[in-house]
């Protein structure tokens, strides 16, 4: 039996406007069909949100973004083109440009396979085609649940929301630039939700060189601070990937001493020591036909890597008291704070392990290395915080996004999460100020390490690439939203080296 949505009118439309207001004032092209999933999922009560979008040639579709509530922020994924059995049932909804609400799945006719899976399985689904005249993409909104719930009522605002959002991705579209989202790692891999957030040159490098990977067997090494977001750039290798599908499971190499770590990476065989009373599979196993993120894997014992260097070599695992070994698919991706060339050069990594291993090495930027992102993840974790906690979106203050520039975050991205959520949870008056921050106030060392002009070009640097991101690059209204001519604004850029060549002319 189905039951009917809790869906009250007057809390769907101010839900509706407020993801009105979002997607209007935001200026990612990228963030576009993140935002809009986020959106779905939140409006429909749904466990999961997929957004697709047809290709270049219109004949195809391919999923653009995906979120799940429960999962939270860093359990987005989007990317491959979906199979044509799986596009049976989107393409009925796209065919008959009406939506196609489903209840109790299992008994459905159509394939529901490309579906990912959950915890408990699906029962209910609602396909909304996004389709309009003024739009130059077609796509499609699906959400389902594992309730049994009718889902047609969220029809009509989720498809009215669906049609806005793309007009705002069309009307952000970018000279020169392919609109086919999966031609270009930045509308293909950095959608809000998987964390690839910003448009500095350091972060443009690190996403064209995930883009390089994604559909390769290449182990990747993802080298960077504490806090630089690896495992959202593992997520994101492995959600972008021909293995989407299959499992992604992370391990800490920190969190375990030698044995157990052995035990939870390779399994066991029942007898192998005292407590095995069951066969137990391994991690690896767990892995199998997707990914397995090693975490701190410079902190593994010396005898674990020569068991990994022969996973590496031979694609095989032998359990723990088992006598024979079995194959295992396993991509395989690395991950440290460690200097591992280091301590090849002391003896504490195998140098055979750590050549395997670099494949194809990736260098994350720390968050002081990222001119103008942080201004532009502030904004991001403070929108995320404020759907979390279920309450109005927060605007910030000129002074609190100068505090945060000069900020040096040794805890990076991570860093900067904790503390706008915690400015979120402490700003009652809808604008974060600098007190809701909370920042420490700089040691004397830290003062010493810029001159005053330096902390005010930085500071200076922050704002004015925020500001030509706002204004999609057009210098005439920078400079007037500023409040300074134009030349010296165009002075300003070339004196702080703020390159500004391929972005829209001012008329």
């Amino acid at each position: 039996m189905r039951d009917t949505p809790l869906l009250q009118a007057p809390d769907v439309a101010e839900q509706l406007v407020q993801w009105l207001m979002r997607l209007g004032l935001d200026s990612d092209r990228a963030s576009m069909p993140g935002n809009l999933a986020h959106a779905a999922a939140q409006l429909s009560q749904c466990s999961l949100s997929q957004v697709y979008l047809s290709d270049e040639a219109g004949h195809g579709l391919f999923l653009a973004a995906e979120h799940r509530p429960q999962a939270g922020p860093w359990e987005i994924g989007a990317g491959a083109e979906v199979d044509q059995q799986g596009q049976q049932l989107l393409r009925f909804a796209l065919e008959h440009k009406r939506p196609l609400s489903l209840c109790g799945l299992q008994d459905s006719m159509y394939d529901t396979a490309f579906i990912p899976s959950g915890l408990v399985p699906w029962q209910s689904l609602l396909c909304v085609p996004l389709i309009h005249h003024h739009l130059p993409v077609r796509g499609m909104l699906l959400c389902v649940t594992e309730r049994a719930l009718d889902l047609q009522p969220y029809a009509t605002p989720l498809g009215q929301l669906g049609v806005f959002a793309l007009r705002q991705r069309a009307l952000l579209q970018e000279p020169g630039r392919p609109a086919a989202a999966h031609q270009a790692l930045g509308s293909a891999v950095r959608p809000a939700g998987l964390g690839l957030i910003g448009n500095s040159a350091a972060m443009d490098d690190t996403c064209r060189l995930i883009g390089k990977v994604l559909d390769s067997t290449y182990t990747v090494l993802l080298r960077g601070e504490t806090g630089t977001g690896k495992e959202v750039v593992a997520r994101a290798i492995h959600a972008m990937g021909p293995r989407r599908s299959k499992a992604f499971v992370v391990q800490n190499c920190a969190a375990f001493p030698e044995g157990l770590l052995e035990s939870e990476l390779f399994g066991y065989r029942k007898g192998a020591f005292t407590g095995a009373d069951r066969d137990r599979p391994g991690l690896f196993d767990a892995a199998d036909g997707g990914t397995l993120l090693l975490d701190e894997i410079g902190d593994m014992p010396l005898s674990l890597q020569a068991k990994l260097l022969r996973v590496l070599q031979e694609g095989e695992i032998r359990p723990l008291g088992a006598s024979t070994a079995h194959k295992v698919d396993v991509r395989i991706v690395a991950a440290t704070h460690r200097d591992l060339r280091a301590m090849v050069a002391q003896g504490s990594f195998r140098e055979d392990l750590y050549y395997r291993l670099a494949q194809f090495p990736i260098e994350l930027p720390a968050l002081r290395q990222r001119e103008g992102d942080i201004r532009e993840l502030a904004r991001h974790f403070a929108g995320k915080a404020c759907a979390t906690q279920g309450r109005s979106p927060v605007s910030w203050s000129n002074q609190a996004l100068d505090q945060l520039s000069c900020h040096s975050f040794p805890g990076n991205v991570r860093e900067l999460k904790c503390l706008v959520e915690r400015a979120v949870l402490m700003c009652d008056e809808g604008v974060i100020l600098p007190q809701h921050l909370m920042l420490p106030l700089a040691s004397p060392a830290q003062a010493t390490d810029a001159t005053l002009r330096q902390r005010l070009e930085r500071v200076e640097r922050g704002l004015l690439i925020d500001c030509l991101h706002k204004n999609r690059g057009n210098r005439t209204r920078t400079a007037r939203e500023l409040g300074v001519a134009r030349r010296t604004l165009l002075y300003r850029l070339a004196r702080l080296n703020i390159p500004f060549g391929d972005v829209k002319e001012g008329c």
